[in-house]
């Protein structure tokens, strides 16, 4: 399963802010819209992410205010990106290993969507659910032996 098909489900729909928006905008956007992340963009361009990480850090920082702080100042700058051609399996192991709770997925140079990792755990589940009930299907439309194929199978 790829990054397509997570999104091809979810959807695309995409909140972004820039970096020199005010952080206190920025965090009225993700309570709004009850989202954990923004893409932070500059001039059509992916620069950063915020997420609910880095608004913590903000205020703690701040001692419980963010102040006048700016996007920027936050942001994550360096955030891991993948395609959509990228494998389900490649994209856990990213999150895992840098633990990444959202990942924007580039097409080249343009944004396609954002996924979470509560998207890909969905995605798993869901996976394995169909998977199971296939199985079972399978399982239920055995074909029943005659009683001479049993003999035949006992005596070898």
């Amino acid at each position: 399963m790829k990054v397509s098909d997570i999104l091809r489900v979810k959807g695309n729909t995409l909140y972004t802010v820039t970096p020199d928006e005010p952080l206190t905008q920025a965090i009225e956007i993700m309570d709004d819209r009850d989202i954990g992340s923004l893409v932070v963009m500059d001039h059509g361009d992916l620069v950063g992410m915020l997420t609910f990480r880095e608004v913590i850090q903000a205020v703690r920082a701040g001692k419980g205010s963010v102040g006048e702080t700016l996007v920027r100042t936050h942001m994550d700058d360096a955030p891991l990106t993948c395609t959509l051609e990228t494998e389900l399996d490649e994209v856990r192991r990213m999150m895992l290993e840098r633990h990444a709770r959202y990942m924007p997925v580039m097409n080249k140079r343009m944004l396609m969507g954002v996924i979470s990792f509560y998207d890909v755990a969905k995605t798993v589940v869901d996976s394995q659910n169909f998977e199971n009930k296939m199985l079972k299907a399978y399982i239920r439309a055995w074909p029943e032996a005659d009683e001479a194929d049993e003999d035949k199978a006992r005596l070898g």
